[in-house]
């Protein structure tokens, strides 16, 4: 079986948007028990939201990052700092290389607005998939939506 060709991108159009939004729901709202009204937030107007589609249109999965104001409460104030987050990849492109492909281009974007670290809160359970990509996990965990996650770091 060959691999699924995919592109990944800046989510700039509301198409795109729409998108990252749909993968987020099938994710975390119908996957998971996310309730909806704590997965869509105030910050999702003002994130970079990156999106990795099929060749075929069909959206794979999504993620998003914070910078400046909308970064700090997750970044302990710091502006250098960006926050990676809601990242989500579907079922069926699990295994393929797509949420890889989402972290870097999101810590692209960082490097891009001249931040110098990006700081994410991942699910436990994901914790050796962010090891392998060079974060580092730090403090105790905590419970968000009910999931248990710690704060982890990757200085760019």
């Amino acid at each position: 079986m060959s691999p699924t060709p995919y592109a990944v991108r800046v989510a700039e159009d509301p198409a795109d948007q729409e998108a990252c939004f749909a993968v987020r729901k099938e994710v975390f709202v119908a996957e998971q028990g996310v309730p909806q009204e704590l997965e869509y937030d105030e910050y999702d107007a003002v994130a970079t939201h990156v999106l990795a589609v099929r060749d075929d249109g069909l959206p794979l999965g999504t993620g998003r990052l914070l910078y400046g104001e909308a970064a700090a409460a997750k970044t302990d104030g710091d502006p250098t700092v960006g926050s990676l987050g809601r990242l989500a990849v579907t079922k069926e492109a699990r295994g393929l290389g797509v949420g890889i492909a989402l972290v870097r281009a999101i810590e692209d974007a960082a490097r891009a607005r001249g931040l110098a670290a990006v700081d994410l809160h991942a699910q436990t359970h994901a914790l050796g998939f962010y090891e392998r990509l060079g974060y580092e996990a730090y403090g105790p965990e905590f419970p968000d939506a009910g999931i248990p996650h710690r704060a982890m770091r990757r200085v760019l």
